[in-house]
């Protein structure tokens, strides 16, 4: 199947997405990947009536339909109607909250490259109107999980777009970022990480 962005470029499924699964982890969460953690953590804080937060779905506009068999469809080409912002939102005390989650199996930075322009700039408009936003960063070889608030990310944006780096360092992470614990339930206690940063 292919399936297209609002500008036509092809969608090439990331190393990292949860469909490209090439066997299990070596993180200790049973072969899940991040956003199975996530979604886990968001369930439990939904059902303890602790926050109220679920992964966007992405619209596809499905434009090539194949019948092999009167009871099958298979989906030969689709098209993002738009440009996916951010992987999650939802609301805390009363207050909106939305972020993006993203893993790396690089052991001494994470690539900015794993960033879009009009993801940064939907984060930039979700801070100026006072949302709880920032980024989940995952170091999978080191089973680390990091919530980096956006205003963070932003100076490493703005540094990559003007020549520098382009990465942030996991130093830069550990001292920017807040280290997420990880348990049962909630498998990724960010609510934990919100309630002293914000």
């Amino acid at each position: 199947m292919t399936i297209r962005y609002p500008n036509g470029k092809v969608f090439q499924a990331s190393s990292n997405s949860p469909s490209k699964k090439t066997g299990p982890t070596l993180y200790g969460n049973r072969g899940m990947s991040l956003e199975d953690d996530l979604h886990d953590s968001n369930m439990y804080y939904l059902h303890q009536g602790i926050a109220v937060v679920h992964k966007k779905p992405t619209p596809i506009q499905i434009v090539d339909v194949h019948y092999p068999k009167r009871s099958a469809a298979v989906i030969k080409e689709a098209y993002f109607k738009q440009a996916s912002t951010t992987d999650f939102n939802g609301v805390y005390k009363g207050r909106y909250i939305d972020f993006e989650a993203k893993e790396t199996k690089n052991k001494t930075s994470f690539p900015l490259q794993n960033f879009h322009e009009h993801q940064i700039q939907h984060m930039r408009q979700v801070v100026k109107q006072n949302g709880i936003c920032f980024v989940i960063l995952m170091f999978s070889l080191f089973n680390e999980v990091y919530l980096l608030p956006a205003d963070k990310l932003f100076h490493y944006w703005d540094r990559k777009e003007s020549g520098e780096r382009k990465s942030i360092t996991k130093q830069e992470v550990e001292r920017d970022g807040y280290l997420i614990p990880q348990g049962y339930q909630p498998r990724i206690d960010y609510i934990k990480i919100i309630d002293t940063y914000y």
